[in-house]
């Protein structure tokens, strides 16, 4: 698992081709060698709606973490372009979420797990249990039908 989140998720591949190479020179196949993204993540029903909804929290949780660390406080513009189609934010509606695991996919030369993490921007809790509802029935089922192994047949 690897946990992206700030930057670019390409900025992540040569860990990733690192991990995979290891794992190849000590002997394990390629397909056991799993990838996983663990990402700050929600979804609503509309894009703007999710970004609007997670920012506060966010911009409050990623403040403080900045403050030890001695970060710029975040602001709107960066989170908005975090959201962007190669920032490591998955905030929006699913099918944008979607568009963009396949990004994240792609990137890093193909993942196998994702996680959310959407409890950081401190959202109520009938929201959080809409985001889960969304990605059970909108995100999981899209990123299964776009992911698809056809069956070889002889």
């Amino acid at each position: 698992m690897v946990a992206i989140i700030g930057g670019e998720t390409r900025r992540f591949r040569p860990l990733i081709d690192l991990y995979r190479e290891a794992g190849e020179r000590a002997g394990h196949a390629p397909d056991r060698l799993k990838v996983g993204v663990h990402s700050l993540g929600y979804v609503a029903a509309t894009t703007q709606q999710a970004a609007d909804e997670f920012f506060p929290g966010y911009a409050r949780a990623i403040g403080d973490i900045g403050k030890e660390r001695g970060w710029a406080p975040p602001s709107r513009a960066g989170f908005d372009a975090q959201r962007g189609p190669y920032g490591a934010l998955l905030i929006g509606d699913p099918d944008e979420v979607v568009d963009k695991i396949i990004r994240h996919d792609e990137a890093l030369g193909g993942i196998s797990r994702i996680t959310f993490q959407m409890n950081a921007s401190s959202l109520p809790h009938a929201k959080l249990m809409r985001a889960i509802e969304l990605l059970g029935t909108r995100v999981a089922p899209a990123l299964r039908n776009e992911f698809a192994v056809t069956p070889f047949v002889s």
